[in-house]
């Protein structure tokens, strides 16, 4: 299950290189000034939490598999899709709509870095 958390990491960063990189290239003449420094919240974001996934995987290897790093796993990687998706979408077709969905993107990496500290603070590994 963790090595899975890992795979998803490497591959959510090298999707936020991609869209990073489409970003700067082809939305910089596209979109107004602010929708690109939206986008570009959604792309550190996305890299930020990539990383996160990898080091929960680096985490279950070091502690063991508990629920708690599962968890803080599979947050992260929601919080990826609700975060920095709904700033992609709402960068790109400016549709307000999407504006509600990140908060609940931002409670899943705050309450999966809760996790992650939790899991190391109460293990005797660490």
């Amino acid at each position: 299950m963790f090595s899975k958390f890992g795979a998803f990491g490497a591959a959510h960063a090298g999707l936020a290189v991609i869209l990073g990189a489409f970003g700067a290239h082809s939305l910089k003449d596209k979109l107004p000034d602010d929708m690109l420094a939206v986008f570009e919240t959604g792309v550190r974001y996305h890299m930020y939490h990539a990383l996160g996934l990898i080091l929960v995987a680096i985490i279950a290897d070091r502690i063991g598999e508990t629920k708690g790093i599962r968890w803080a796993g599979r947050l992260m990687h929601l919080g990826i899709f609700l975060f920095s998706g709904s700033l992609y979408a709402l960068s790109i077709t400016e549709l307000s709509l999407f504006g509600p969905i990140t908060p609940l993107g931002g409670v899943s990496f705050i309450a999966a870095w809760v996790l992650v500290v939790r899991a190391l603070w109460t293990s005797r590994r660490a």
